[in-house]
């Protein structure tokens, strides 16, 4: 049964699919009224890196982070040089932890990120392909090492390293998914999409550990396009796009921000990451809205990759913030997650009184 209070959410849905069929631009990104204290960020790659950012800069807003194939947080520390050489490769060697705390608690004593007593109540999930060529296995360890550290207790952190697997976000899909095999990368070349035919369920695995007393709510949902031009900042594209189950439309439901991998946006590869990464099956069974952002590829970004070495900063800044609560892209994602989580009844009576 709905509550009455915020009854007029409950065609939100609807309205959102009719804009979309009919509409050239999408609807605005809705208000949910989704909870407040279980939101979770995961990501693949350089959505990886961005996930840990997100969650060192807010760890009060989180209760979990997921990260695939990605290295430590910090680890471009503002050099494009190093995310190349040190970050994906190790042709500078393997960056050094003590370093990267460093700079989290430098940035920590300037309120720039949470602190560590937040931190540290996070549960965190870590994934990473043995056979990795991008993004080396090495690093995927390192991060584990990095969270352990951080973590209130070694319970809190499930770190899984993937036999026969390169770089992306293995999926195992149903015989009847609607999707072209050629639309996947292999499982240990990688390549292709980055969504992995391996037969691997990762985000199911993931969620389930980010979640682990949540009780099932099954409910089929609708993957709807929102105009994230409203949260445009360097690097954003126009559009994107939020998962949201019959269930979650009177509110209460937590959010799950999903950021993909770097040559993985719906402009490069259509909506295969979005509709089958797994997420959004888990979603339906457990009652679960996901943002699925969307980043674009620009001349310093051709790869449509997420800001995890500081090129959607102002070039006047000696030390870019990206990784930061002042980052740009930290800044419009978490704008995002706040209109997800605010009451629409609450706007509406704002409207009244105005």
């Amino acid at each position: 049964m709905r509550s009455p209070g915020i009854r007029s959410s409950a065609g939100v849905l609807a309205m959102l699919v009719t804009s979309i069929a009919y509409a050239e631009k999408p609807a605005p990104l809705p208000q949910l009224s989704a909870t407040s204290d279980q939101a979770s960020v995961v990501g693949v790659s350089s959505g990886g890196y961005m996930a840990a950012q997100l969650a060192v800069a807010w760890p009060e807003r989180f209760s979990g982070v997921g990260v695939l194939a990605a290295g430590p947080w910090g680890c471009a520390q503002g050099a494009l040089s190093l995310a190349l050489n040190q970050c994906m490769t190790t042709r500078r060697g393997l960056p050094s932890l003590d370093d990267l705390d460093a700079r989290r608690e430098r940035y920590a004593s300037q309120e720039q990120v949470g602190s560590q007593e937040d931190l540290s109540l996070l549960r965190a999930f870590v994934w990473h392909g043995a056979e990795d060529e991008v993004v080396v296995p090495e690093l995927g360890s390192l991060l584990a090492e990095q969270w352990q550290a951080w973590l209130g207790s070694p319970n809190q952190l499930r770190a899984v390293s993937s036999d026969a697997t390169g770089h992306g976000w293995p999926v195992r899909l149903p015989r009847e998914a609607a999707i072209d095999p050629q639309s996947l990368g292999g499982c240990r070349q990688g390549g292709g999409s980055h969504v992995l035919a391996c037969n691997e369920d990762v985000a199911s695995e993931m969620l389930g550990w980010l979640y682990p007393e949540r009780q099932p709510a099954a409910s089929e949902g609708e993957l709807v396009a929102f105009d994230q031009s409203e949260f445009a900042v360097k690097g954003l594209a126009n559009t994107g796009y939020v998962f949201i189950p019959e269930v979650c439309e009177a509110g209460g439901c937590p959010v799950t921000v999903a950021l993909h991998g770097c040559q993985m946006s719906a402009d490069a590869i259509g909506d295969t990451f979005i509709r089958h990464s797994g997420l959004n099956h888990w979603a339906e069974e457990y009652g679960q809205l996901v943002l699925y952002p969307q980043a674009k590829s620009s001349m310093a970004n051709p790869q449509g990759c997420w800001d995890w070495w500081g090129f959607a900063e102002s070039t006047w800044q000696l030390s870019p913030l990206h990784d930061t609560r002042e980052g740009t892209q930290v800044r419009a994602l978490m704008a995002m997650l706040d209109r997800l989580q605010s009451a629409l009844v609450q706007q509406e009576v704002l409207e009244r009184q105005e």
